[in-house]
């Protein structure tokens, strides 16, 4: 595909909407390293000082493909961005389009300065429609819009873009303002709203109102990209609601020649996505329209109640939970828990009929968790992630701390041949102890002594693999679950004597969307948990000796 943006030639015609998906830095180097057809890369929006947005739930599904959210405008602020954008590797052909904010004039110019020199360009949010005196409450003034670019615009060499939102009832005014301050270029539109949802009769975005996104904006989005197109003479970056080369023709037609993909990628795995796209760049470069057939309408966030009948505490910060349904989840799947006003947290299911979940506490939300009476009402999404199957006649271990053992459980009741190795500070922290050996061989580590080896549990792993032959160990795989320390370790007591293929684990990155959205949940390798995972195989690396 031959593109041109701003005098570049690009490796493709997309972008990726701001705050979805490529919110990170390792999921930008990904993007850059593995995706081509997406030539312009948008980040987060980034404003000058830390913000941690809105607690979960950030994102609600309406209808299939339709979606409302409220982030919160979530970033490390702009120095920090500034630090993690200089390390990435852009490749030729490819545009980093950097987002940014700020509450008044000299604050975008602020962020701006920080961040040009590890950036292509600057896109101005001046549209997001839930963050209250930010983004759409400064772009609905054609004067402030107009003062805001060309401010920005003056104190940076590099192309400025300014987003605009389709929530006003004089956009082409809006987009003239922004071309006589000096913009390089347009993107439109940013979500349409703010909108509402329910469910159970409780709002489900924590912030009440969230902007909307997915197909129902589609007709909007070309509509405000046919206005712009008609008073000002920019190149036009045309997103809301394209899933499908049709769509990206109908922008075209409208007056885009960049076009933003988002909502559509919901659910989609890192390896789905690359296929999306390169499809997508198959289909415009014939008369097809095939890309579509990638689109999760299947993905399903909807709230199912269960009553909680029995709590019974393992220790002062460590319960067990069992409610009154059953659920279908298979081993590796995750859900979430929504408490209505409080939040939601993802778990793995520690029992499925019914459905028993293990809990420590760690915050605001599980200390309240932690204290529930029986015959409340908690909420259920999911579940989530991709099930985890061992390789037929392999043997498995399982290395487990903290509420790992909820994951590596459901492995070793479902599958022959694992072993669970289960690690806890004391023998008072251990819990279902007795299920895990009516299916499997349970090995213990306690810190302490209290109870089976005395150590953490990554110093009987070693025990346990130099213990084994060579064809032994070739013939398993390991399943690790639980806080990032101890899985670190295994892995690189794993590395000693296997290869990285046959290490899988699951690591409590923060999760928050859980249908690969919001990246939050990245690796350092640019997999998303809650799509790719949660147990990711160990990235390539050759075998350790020592």
């Amino acid at each position: 595909m031959n593109t041109q943006f701003l005098g570049r030639p690009l490796s493709g015609p997309f972008t990726i909407p701001s705050g979805i998906v490529s919110t990170a830095v390792p999921v930008i180097q990904y993007i850059f390293d593995q995706i081509p057809e997406i030539g312009v890369v948008t980040t987060k929006s980034i404003g000058p000082v830390p913000r941690q947005g809105n607690l979960e739930p950030i994102m609600s599904q309406y209808a299939p493909g339709c979606y409302v959210n409220a982030v919160g405008l979530t970033n490390p602020g702009a120095q920090k961005s500034a630090e993690l954008l200089a390390t990435l590797q852009v490749p030729s052909g490819r545009f980093l389009l950097t987002s940014i904010f700020g509450g008044s004039v000299e604050e975008f110019v602020e962020v701006a300065k920080l961040l040009a020199d590890c950036s292509d360009g600057l896109e101005l949010n001046l549209s997001c429609p839930h963050a209250s005196g930010l983004g759409m409450a400064m772009g609905q003034d054609p004067v402030l819009v107009r003062e805001i670019t060309a401010a920005v615009k003056n104190a940076v060499s590099i192309p400025v873009i300014p987003k605009l939102s389709p929530n006003v009832p004089n956009l082409g005014e809006i987009a003239l303002a922004a071309a006589q301050g000096g913009a390089d270029a347009i993107c439109a539109i940013n979500t349409v709203g703010p909108g509402y949802h329910s469910s159970h009769a409780h709002p489900v975005l924590s912030n009440t109102y969230g902007g909307i996104s997915g197909k129902g904006i589609l007709p909007i989005g070309l509509k405000c990209v046919k206005e712009i197109a008609e008073v000002v003479d920019l190149p036009i970056i045309g997103c809301g609601g394209i899933s499908s080369a049709d769509d990206v023709r109908a922008y075209r037609d409208s007056g885009a020649s960049i076009f933003g993909v988002g909502s559509a990628l919901t659910g989609l795995t890192s390896e789905q996505m690359k296929g999306y796209f390169a499809a997508l760049g198959s289909d415009l470069s014939g008369d097809q329209n095939d890309a579509q057939s990638y689109i999760r309408y299947d993905v399903d966030m909807s709230f199912t109640p269960y009553n909680l009948v029995e709590n019974d505490p393992v220790s002062d910060d460590i319960s067990m939970l069992t409610f009154d349904m059953d659920i279908d989840i298979r081993a590796g799947e995750f859900v979430f828990l929504w408490i209505p006003g409080l939040g939601e947290k993802p778990f793995s299911v520690l029992s499925n009929d019914p459905m028993k979940l293990v809990v420590i506490n760690v915050g605001r939300f599980t200390s309240e968790l932690v204290k529930l009476e029986p015959g409340a009402t908690i909420y259920v999404r999911g579940p989530y992630g991709i099930p985890v199957k061992p390789p037929h006649g392999s043997r498995a271990i399982a290395v487990s701390g903290g509420t790992g053992l909820a994951a590596v459980y459901q492995i070793a009741r479902d599958y022959d041949k694992v072993e669970i190795l289960m690690g806890a500070r004391s023998k008072d922290r251990l819990y279902f102890q007795d299920e895990c050996e009516a299916c499997c061989e349970v090995s213990v580590a306690t810190d302490d002594g209290s109870e089976g080896y005395h150590g953490v549990v990554t110093e009987l792993l070693r025990e346990k693999l130099e213990a084994m032959t060579e064809d032994e160990r070739a013939a398993t795989v390991f399943y690790n679950c639980g806080p990032k320390a101890m899985v670190d370790v295994a892995v690189s007591v794993q590395l000693q004597f296997c290869s990285s293929q046959q290490i899988y684990s699951a690591i409590d990155y923060v999760t928050k969307c859980g249908v690969g959205i919001c990246g939050a949940c990245h690796a350092p390798d640019g997999r998303r948990l809650c799509v790719d995972g949660p147990f990711l195989q160990a990235p390539d690396t050759p075998r350790l000796t020592g």
